[in-house]
């Protein structure tokens, strides 16, 4: 057994007992692990720290609890372990995009977004690199054969969650690009949307196609970053969980090709 299947052992234990404490120690002694061990490979397989992956998966069932339970607010966050009604709040709403009542109540805005992005006859195309900053090309495939659309973007942690620093909707598989990228560190994530999706998958969207890259792009000034590949693919143990709002996304995108034309 490689270090890896131990790894999931791990995730899928997580999984399982979400409901209950699971301190950095208990979950190491699962796998007759050190915590300093343990979390090293950890972080080497998923990208996150225990901790963080874990707390994770939390607001995703916060996310579930608040689309397909009456419960309150509060009484949801207690659910997932955060005591302040505050705390729980600004994590979800850093985390996801929105506050846990506005996305609640997203459902309607999701239909609508995903009618207006099939109607759309244009979409965008990136303007030209300002030249003190960098540009990102490149191409992205899929195991699975679907019809919809592909959010792509840079986030500034190895889970798709809060807002891109740059993102954009494809309206097919294929060439991205992004343009005036700014010297950083970037992680590269995508999600897709068939056109025949319901609201509540878009909106906890668990059995999506999905991409990341596990190494980090590093913008440099100067510097031209190597042709990226990326390929779409079916939930996997080992993914992280897509915590950011999707209608959020498609609505800023809209938003954008909104103001573009009334330029």
């Amino acid at each position: 057994m490689d270090r890896y299947s131990e790894i999931d052992e791990v995730i899928a234990y997580i999984h399982q007992h979400l409901h209950e404490p699971l301190p950095l120690a208990k979950l190491a002694r699962y796998i007759s692990y050190s915590p300093y061990h343990f979390t090293r490979i950890f972080k080497e397989r998923i990208g996150l720290s225990p901790h963080y992956y874990v707390s994770s998966l939390r607001l995703q069932k916060a996310k579930d609890l608040l689309l397909n339970t009456n419960l309150n607010v509060r009484d949801i966050g207690l659910e997932i372990g955060q005591q302040s009604l505050g705390t729980f709040t600004t994590r979800f709403s850093e985390r996801v995009g929105v506050t846990p009542s506005e996305f609640r109540n997203s459902s309607l805005q999701a239909n609508d977004h995903l009618r207006s992005l099939k109607m759309l006859n244009e979409w965008p195309i990136p303007e030209p690199s300002i030249t003190q900053h960098g540009k990102i090309e490149g191409t992205i495939k899929s195991e699975t054969p679907f019809d919809g659309v592909i959010l792509i973007g840079l986030f500034t942690k190895p889970i798709p969650e809060g807002l891109p620093l740059y993102g954009t909707l494809l309206s097919s598989l294929g060439e991205f690009c992004f343009t005036g990228v700014k010297p950083g560190t970037y992680y590269l994530m995508a999600t897709s949307i068939s056109w025949g999706m319901h609201t509540i998958d878009i909106l906890l969207p668990q059995s999506t196609l999905r991409a990341r890259l596990k190494d980090p792009i590093v913008v440099e000034p100067c510097s031209i970053v190597p042709h990226q590949q990326i390929t779409l693919h079916g939930p996997r143990l080992n993914d992280p969980p897509i915590l950011v709002s999707l209608p959020l996304l498609m609505n800023n995108f809209l938003s954008q090709v909104l103001q573009d034309r009334n330029r």
